[in-house]
């Protein structure tokens, strides 16, 4: 059953370092169409920790969906990538890269570690809310979900 049926809502984990870019995010996920819940993580490293459950998250939903920048302290965006995607039950659930580089040598990176969608931040905050809402339309709604 797609997401977007489920009578629970969406678990979403955002994975964003920048407080302003998470706040818009977090708007541009608004929508009384399709509830989410999402969480956020500030670091690769408690994004790990949140997919894997351990320490504060052991209680932690597995997303439906991850929302990644790629510039992050502690482990980068590439790293959470590469472990999702060696784990068995990880690698199923589908990543939107959210970046500030336009670099095509980034995206072609991203796209390698089997990214579903690459984001490159918009500058206007219009905009932003847009192409966020673009892409909860997308995954919210469109696809059958992994198994």
């Amino acid at each position: 059953m797609p997401p977007a049926m489920k009578e629970q809502p969406v678990e979403v984990l955002l994975v964003e370092d920048n407080p302003a870019d998470a706040r818009l995010t977090l708007t541009g996920l608004r929508d009384a169409r399709s509830p989410s819940e999402v969480h956020v993580v500030t670091d690769g490293e408690e994004a790990l920790a949140f997919l894997k459950l351990e320490g504060d998250h052991v209680n932690a939903p597995r997303p439906d969906l991850v929302f990644l920048d790629l510039s992050l302290p502690k482990v980068d965006g590439y790293q959470v990538l590469a472990a999702m995607k060696a784990d068995p039950v990880l690698r199923r659930i589908p990543v939107v890269v959210i970046s500030s580089s336009s670099r095509e040598i980034d995206i072609a990176r991203a796209y390698d570690a089997q990214v579903s969608a690459y984001l490159i931040k918009p500058r206007g905050v219009d905009q932003y809310f847009a192409a966020i809402r673009s892409m909860k339309e997308l995954w919210f709604h469109a696809p059958a979900p992994p198994p």
